[in-house]
């Protein structure tokens, strides 16, 4: 009969874990394939089309171009390696602003005339106008329909998934926000994770070890979004009247609650690593004449140090990972980064603010899915390096 049992829990923790793993697996799958989708989609706007007059040689233009364009950011078709012409910019909308109502038809029959008619009779025209309006003896030239690159995202220095008629997605803003918050927590949280991790294992007495260690580990367990409220209450107008800054939210003040964060994971592991030196080697150190403080520089630490490293790749983890308290504090400016004390906007950050907004299955949904598979790949990094110190350690 105890066998029969023991069979029994032995099935079902084994169908848990394959139930588990194969979960995970679909998980992964379904973020890739949602994300590989943005490649297949195309630059302008899907339903539209981008028109020029045919006598314009110009037969590319990037998204980044497009937005400037159709802004008035650029304004002369040289600008873009075309002829010394002005740009004249038509949206769909613009219609009635050259022909009347009677012109255009009551149903709307004659606007596909009429916009190639417009095309056909001003040089530096670009419209931009749905497609079902491109008559079938279209009198200008229709820009290639192009499909969103991996140097658009990846290389792409904006992020507008709004912008018309070019949706923007450039991974780069976002990549350096993140990298500089999380950075930032580190610098800030591993030299008082260290030095609290060190109390704890060697100077604390076991009375005060048995108080302030649950107490830590308790700090793990707040609500990342209470960490956010604290943040966005005490600190970031803290940072705005010390520094003189005209805005609080920044990524100094996105490092100071990630710190904060990460430091009971950093007091841990690393307090835990330093408490497996073995005690005849400490007894040594002080028996050869070392201070104590000497044998925590010279013997604990050196010991323990893939043990302090993991913390800190931990601690890089969390960090990474946050959302909700890095939404709060940062104040979300999608840009390039040029000093510690400017908003920013981090990739998780970004796909908890737009993922409710953006349509399923189009290029803002799977651009936010990619962005996720980023982020997957990065923590997945970071667990192996766990898992390569770890087991050096070991050996």
């Amino acid at each position: 009969m105890k066998k029969f049992f023991e069979k029994i829990v032995e099935g079902g923790l084994l169908i848990s874990g394959s139930v588990t793993s194969f979960a995970i697996l679909l998980i992964v799958f379904f973020l890739f394939k949602e994300a590989s989708g943005l490649f297949n989609s195309p630059v302008v706007e899907e339903g539209y089309v981008l028109a020029v007059n045919k006598s314009n040689d110009v037969n590319h233009l990037s998204p980044e171009t497009i937005m400037d364009i159709f802004d008035a950011e650029i304004t002369n078709w040289k600008e873009v390696n075309g002829k010394d012409e002005e740009i004249l910019v038509f949206r769909f909308s613009d219609l009635t602003q050259y022909y009347s109502e009677e012109e255009l038809g009551d149903e709307f029959q004659y606007v596909p005339q009429k916009i190639s008619e417009l095309v056909s009779k001003e040089p530096g025209i670009i419209a931009f106008f749905p497609r079902q309006y491109l008559a079938q003896e279209f009198d200008g030239t229709v820009l290639p329909e192009e499909k969103i690159s991996l140097s658009d995202f990846f290389a792409g220095t904006k992020w507008y998934p709004t912008s018309t008629p070019a949706p923007i997605f450039g991974l780069t803003p976002l990549l350096l926000g993140t990298l500089l918050v999380s950075i930032g927590a580190i610098v800030l949280s591993l030299p008082f994770g260290i030095a609290v991790a060190i109390y704890l294992a060697e100077i604390a007495g076991k009375r005060t070890r048995e108080i302030l260690k649950p107490v830590i580990e308790l700090l793990a367990g707040i609500p990342s979004v209470v960490y956010g409220f604290f943040g966005l209450v005490v600190i970031v107008p803290l940072i705005q009247h010390s520094l003189h800054l005209p805005v609080g939210e920044t990524a100094f003040a996105g490092s100071v609650v990630l710190a904060i964060m990460a430091l009971p994971t950093i007091i841990t592991v690393a307090e835990d690593a330093m408490r497996t030196t073995p005690r005849a080697m400490k007894e040594a150190s002080l028996a050869l004449g070392a201070t104590q403080w000497q044998t925590i520089y010279k013997v604990v630490i050196p010991y323990s140090i893939s043990g302090i490293t993991s913390a800190v790749v931990l601690g890089i983890g969390r960090a990474i990972g946050e959302t909700m308290a890095v939404l709060m504090v940062t104040g979300n400016a999608a840009v390039i980064p040029t000093s510690f004390f400017e908003p920013v906007r981090t990739i998780p950050a970004t796909i908890a603010a737009e993922l409710g907004e953006a349509p399923a299955g189009g290029s803002h949904y799977q651009a936010l899915f990619l962005l996720g598979a980023v982020l997957f790949i990065i923590t997945l990094l970071l667990s192996i390096t766990v898992e390569y110190i770890s087991s050096k350690r070991k050996m």
